[in-house]
């Protein structure tokens, strides 16, 4: 439970409420893009509060009230307005980057899957994220409230991560291969039983459905009965009468789902049991008889893999979720889907502030676990826990995702980079391929390339309200490259003679989505 706000600093927790108020609002605004004056503007009167919060706290004492969940909210938000606006290199957008590595570094902590190759990846984006707030630091960009509240976030993360370095050093080498193979086995079983539930729920649903339609047609008939139309009085056969799906379809349905369960989980049984027989005695020996160190931790994991598997076999017997866990899992399930969604369209339809909303359900949802575990009103601890875990850590891991893919270019130019983006790509294809090409083959690249240089206001790109957006630099670094690719084909031409005719513009779309979606496979 938080501790209450100091009477001194209750007129800071005002202020600070207020402008969280005024971010939501600028968040839920979707009629134009946002201006980084407005966000330099609450940056700005945050960072104040900040500052006077630290005159009036002591620096060696740990503070955790309702003013400091709140600054997090609000520091969060501002920092993916930072990514909206495309000052993604700058230290206050790191703040949301870092706040989410270090809730999937405490639940690595906490489930204790995970090997070097899961560390390596999160080892290179802290040195990024800290190079970028020492860059601000010595350039004094930004004042020191803040580049001081991201260094302690950051040696937290640094603490974290040393401290899962130090449980795997404790490995022998003889052990670490099983490791690593136990710890992926573990994740093909969790990802089995969210896959089999996600089939049990669909089916569920599919059967409530199809129960609907079946009422709501008795009762159009019945509605209907005292005027039979022509078809009502000839005698029903066996097309037109409908029928509910009767228990031979149904069980022959589960056990099909059942049947392919068990194919997919007895090779991870198997692979089990050969790693359980290198046991002599509950332990793993090495070279010459020797028992390695770090016993505890491969066996506790080939314990939990076996105990994963049973749980799959017991769902497919039951073809049951606990009735408690189900809103959990229906709302976990949910986000998963939509964040998987952003994954591949983020490019077209992200706007990073959008994370907000994500951020906020899952914390909620976390927030709900007690020692580790989700719980019913009588404190019981339902089936379904690793399940509903494998979803929170995924949801987590497609946030922290997004907020790393993020480029530095403001949204206000996204359309014009994504457009750039669709063009390069067939500009590539065209000249992977070959000619013959002729004036006609170029014109509509030509055409879209002369749209976007006619945007341009003295060599820059212009925002609505008269500012110069961020990413500046690598929308020109496309366009420069798509004028290249042009004069290349150009020079490739076989047929120096100009064509007459001509495309019309409205023939060709280069704001399609669709016309570049195979570079959202390959982020």
């Amino acid at each position: 439970m938080s501790a209450p706000v100091a009477q001194e600093e209750l007129p800071i927790l005002e202020a600070v409420i207020n402008i969280r108020n005024r971010l939501t609002a600028l968040k839920k605004n979707r009629g134009e893009f946002i201006k980084p004056t407005d966000v330099n503007q609450l940056y700005q009167a945050i960072v104040k509060q900040v500052t006077r919060l630290n005159e009036v706290r002591d620096d060696h004492t740990t503070y955790n009230n309702r003013l400091d969940t709140t600054l997090a909210d609000v520091f969060n938000l501002l920092s993916l307005f930072f990514l909206t606006i495309g000052r993604t290199r700058e230290c206050p957008a790191t703040y949301s980057q870092i706040a989410s590595m270090r809730q999937i570094l405490i639940h690595m902590d906490e489930s204790g899957i995970y090997n070097e190759s899961d560390l390596a990846p999160f080892h290179r984006r802290l040195a990024e994220l800290r190079y970028i707030v020492q860059h601000d630091i010595e350039s004094g960009r930004h004042p020191p409230a803040m580049t001081k509240l991201l260094e302690r976030q950051l040696n937290e993360c640094d603490n974290l991560l040393r401290k899962l370095q130090d449980s795997l050093s404790v490995l022998s080498p003889e052990l670490i291969p099983i490791h690593e193979r136990l710890v992926n086995i573990r994740r093909q079983l969790v990802a089995l039983a969210a896959k089999e539930t996600a089939r049990e729920v669909a089916a569920a649903n599919a059967h409530e459905q199809k129960l609907e339609d079946l009422k709501g047609k008795g009762s159009a008939s019945s509605s209907t009965e005292s005027e039979p139309s022509e078809s009502e009085s000839k005698t029903p056969t066996r097309e037109s009468t409908p029928k509910p799906e009767s228990h031979r379809e149904k069980d022959a349905k589960e056990g099909k789902d059942g049947l392919r369960v068990r194919a997919e989980l007895k090779p991870i049984q198997e692979e089990l049991r050969r790693i359980d027989s290198k046991r002599v005695d509950g332990k793993f020996l090495g070279p010459g008889g020797m028992v390695p160190a770090s016993q505890a931790i491969c066996s506790s994991l080939l314990e939990e893999c076996f105990e994963i598997a049973q749980e799959i076999r017991a769902q497919d017997e039951s073809k049951n979720v606990a009735s408690s866990l189900r809103p959990i899992y229906d709302r976990l399930n949910e986000i998963r889907k939509e964040l998987e969604q952003l994954v591949l369209t983020h490019r077209w339809s992200l706007r990073e502030t959008d994370l907000w909303n994500y951020s906020l359900s899952l914390q909620e949802i976390d927030k709900m676990r007690v020692d580790g575990k989700f719980v019913d009103a009588e404190g019981n601890r339902p089936e379904g826990q690793y399940v509903l875990l494998y979803l929170l850590r995924r949801c987590y891991g497609l946030i922290y995702r997004l907020l790393s893919s993020s480029e530095p270019i403001s949204e206000e130019l996204m359309p014009i980079a994504n457009k750039l983006s669709t063009v390069k790509k067939c500009l590539n294809e065209v000249l992977k391929y070959g000619g013959p090409f002729s004036p006609r083959d170029l014109y509509p690249y030509q055409l879209a390339l002369h749209q976007i240089d006619s945007m341009r206001k003295e060599g820059k790109f212009v925002g609505v309200d008269g500012t110069i957006p961020e990413g500046q630099g690598i929308v020109m670094a496309h366009l420069n490259e798509c004028h290249e690719l042009l004069e290349m084909l150009k020079e490739a031409m076989e047929d120096p003679e100009q064509d007459d005719d001509y495309v019309d513009e409205d023939e060709y779309d280069f704001n399609d989505p669709s016309d570049d979606e195979g570079d959202s496979y390959e982020e």
